[in-house]
């Protein structure tokens, strides 16, 4: 080869070289979970950090927990795409799906099939235990506070029963009820007597009943609600063209087969408060769409 041709073959190849160095890697996409904030920050970061690292390990992707301040900003980060697998209750999973088309429910906990509420009054209230859910009505009038406003366990379906037996927010003390936020809110506020009476979340109020954060002497269990389904996973469309194909089942598969049988996978169950989970799909829902229509929590 001419010396010209072949330093013309040098140069092209550094080139080439610098063209190809110059070129950014596409980056590796990210799986980003949320949830709903039922209870308090530090539990949530603790769970759902514990879970995008068992996530990752077996979906062999990245894989981080994108907090949220409230119910509804988890379901327009769901809708707007900054969420990808969210953790949702009943009635925000249904707002959810409702807003984003071919969004798929994957799974709930073997408690959700079946779940309550709990309501709880302080002690100087001068309620007693409800044998029947007429007898609801002797909270009219009542300081009484739900959770978050688009909660299925800490308010549509409490409020619901209530509705059924002629109790309406409106008859509350000061004519409207309160809404604390979260369920662990919930407590401390009725505990704290700011509130006479709060519905919840009975699994959060066993949660902290166990962990020692209930002074019976203060607050306790009046009613506990008839069953309903509630919280569940659900994935946004598109997954399998962004991680590939059978990627959202394989996420399914990976919740569902959950066992405690590392101390990791052991945490992350305890902090669900279940034993498992188990498949779930949207027709399971329904009958809390139809509740949130009733009460005008779904248009």
């Amino acid at each position: 080869m001419p010396i010209r041709e072949n330093k013309a073959a040098v140069v092209a190849g550094l080139l080439l070289s610098l063209a190809t160095a110059a070129t950014p890697t596409p980056a590796a996409p990210v799986l980003r979970v949320g949830a709903i904030p039922d209870q308090n920050p530090e539990k949530l970061n603790r769970l759902y950090g514990a879970l995008s690292s068992e996530l990752g390990e077996q979906l062999k992707v990245k894989v981080r927990y994108v907090p949220v301040s409230n119910y509804a900003a988890a379901v327009s980060a769901f809708r707007a795409g900054s969420l990808d697998l969210v953790w949702f209750g009943g009635l925000t999973g249904v707002q959810a799906r409702l807003q984003t088309p071919g969004a798929r429910v994957l799974a709930q906990r073997d408690i959700d099939a079946r779940f309550t509420s709990v309501f709880i009054a302080n002690g100087s209230s001068g309620l007693r235990p409800l044998s029947s859910q007429d007898q609801l009505i002797q909270l009219k009038g009542k300081r009484f506070t739900f959770g978050s406003e688009s909660s299925t366990s800490g308010r549509l379906m409490p409020q619901y029963f209530m509705q059924q037996v002629g109790v309406l927010p409106s008859q509350f003390a000061g004519g409207r009820p309160g809404f604390s936020g979260s369920h662990d809110a919930t407590i401390a506020l009725v505990q704290s007597g700011a509130y006479q009476v709060g519905a919840l979340n009975e699994q959060v109020w066993k949660s902290n009943v166990k962990n020692g954060r209930i002074d019976p002497a203060k607050v306790r269990v009046i009613w506990r609600t008839p069953s309903y389904v509630d919280y569940h996973w659900v994935a946004r469309p598109g997954l399998d063209q962004r991680f590939g194909a059978g990627f959202t089942q394989r996420i399914q598969t990976t919740l569902i087969g959950l066992e405690p049988d590392t101390s990791r996978r052991e945490l992350v169950l305890s902090l669900f408060g279940a034993k498992r989970f188990i498949p779930a799909n949207a027709n399971h829902y329904a009958a809390i769409e139809k509740v949130g229509r009733q009460l005008g929590k779904i248009r």
